[in-house]
């Protein structure tokens, strides 16, 4: 029969995220919980951690990017992000998330964090999406109001999650070379983030197509909407 208790680490973890406590805390504690459940001494743990964090030291290079991140905040970047998309002249949905989008993506090249969907899509870029579509269409359904929003919400998930490590010192690029490293291939960060370009440039290409599309079927409608009336 199958001993599955060291498995008791992934229980601990889903129990953990589930009451929102702290992530490290929880993962070194499912950490441990499972070195005893399988019969390690609590040197033998503390070796297994202390060599996890040895192999893995460029995660905390990301500690010297902190400064430069939080002075360029400090002299209003983030402000002035939210006015450059404020500033948008003859405004559509279309040309305001992807607007957003290659914000999103230019920011994250420079390490900075805009908040994503409830500091930027929720307060800002949805409604002056919203706002672009009542302008086109006065007669705005609850359909495509919540199509707008959500479209919205796609504008960050394909402006940022595609885009996480053009920055050369972003957490997961650090993790990547981490693992690259321990696993005997030599690879330098300046190396590494060029190749997540073709992805950040695919995602805009795909985002566009979609933007495209959404415009020319709200256009159809609108149309036979205005034929119907008549």
């Amino acid at each position: 029969m199958i001993d599955l208790w060291p498995l008791i680490g992934i229980a601990v973890i889903t129990i953990g995220f589930a009451l929102r406590l702290n992530t490290l805390l929880v993962i070194l504690v499912a950490g441990v919980v499972t070195g005893l459940v399988a019969d390690l001494k609590v040197l033998e743990i503390l070796s297994i951690l202390g060599s996890s964090f040895t192999n893995n030291r460029y995660m905390s290079l990301f500690i010297l990017i902190l400064p430069m991140i939080g002075l360029l905040e400090h002299y209003g970047l983030k402000e002035r992000a939210e006015t450059l998309i404020s500033s948008i002249k003859n405004s559509s949905p279309s040309k305001v998330t992807i607007s957003y989008l290659l914000l999103r993506k230019v920011t994250n090249a420079i390490g900075l964090s805009l908040g994503g969907h409830p500091s930027m899509v929720r307060p800002l870029v949805a409604p002056m999406a919203e706002a672009a579509a009542v302008a086109e269409n006065s007669d705005l359904s609850e359909d495509k109001r919540l199509r707008v929003r959500a479209f919205s919400a796609m504008s960050e998930n394909f402006g940022n999650f595609f885009s996480q490590l053009l920055f050369i010192g972003s957490g997961g690029l650090l993790l990547i070379k981490g693992v690259l490293n321990d696993s005997g291939f030599a690879m330098e960060l300046e190396d590494m983030y060029i190749w997540a370009l073709p992805t950040a440039i695919a995602s805009i290409i795909v985002f566009s197509l979609f933007a495209k599309l959404e415009k020319k079927r709200t256009q159809v409608r609108n149309t036979l909407q205005e034929k119907e009336q008549c």
